[in-house]
């Protein structure tokens, strides 16, 4: 038996993915091809007695939660100033051990606070031994 979706229009098959903690732990050694797409808004402009941080958004799909080492996928933003709604996507291939899990962090250098919506998505499909 397969776990019931959370809400209508999501898809999820397999026991790996963990929707209370928002990590996916590999059943089987191999290589997993990994894909986050988050939806975000930015809500407030940096007020003008804030340190400029810079607009620089990082995504990445970690495995064991250690973002520094060499074992994540990133990609990098730069944002527009502004508020609004933004999507950014990371996806790639990561090699897991059997029961080792990846999740998704957002390393926020922007000048405003941002809030991931609704049909953000994380997927992860085994490709390969």
């Amino acid at each position: 038996p397969h776990p019931q979706p959370e809400r209508e229009g999501m898809f999820h098959r397999g026991s790996g993915l963990n929707l209370t903690s928002g990590q996916y732990t590999a059943p089987i050694a191999g290589y997993y091809a990994f894909t986050a797409t988050l939806h975000l808004v930015r809500r407030e402009q940096r007020r003008k007695w804030q340190p400029c941080r810079g607009n620089r958004l990082r995504v990445l799909v970690c495995v064991q939660s250690r973002c520094q080492h060499n074992s994540n996928l990133e990609t990098v933003s730069w944002l527009e100033s502004g508020v609004g709604l933004f999507t950014i996507s990371v996806t790639g291939v990561l090699y897991l051990q059997a029961g080792q899990y990846a999740s998704v962090f957002v390393d926020n250098a922007a000048d405003s606070p941002l809030t991931v919506q609704s049909g953000s998505d994380f997927s992860a499909i085994l490709i390969g031994v």
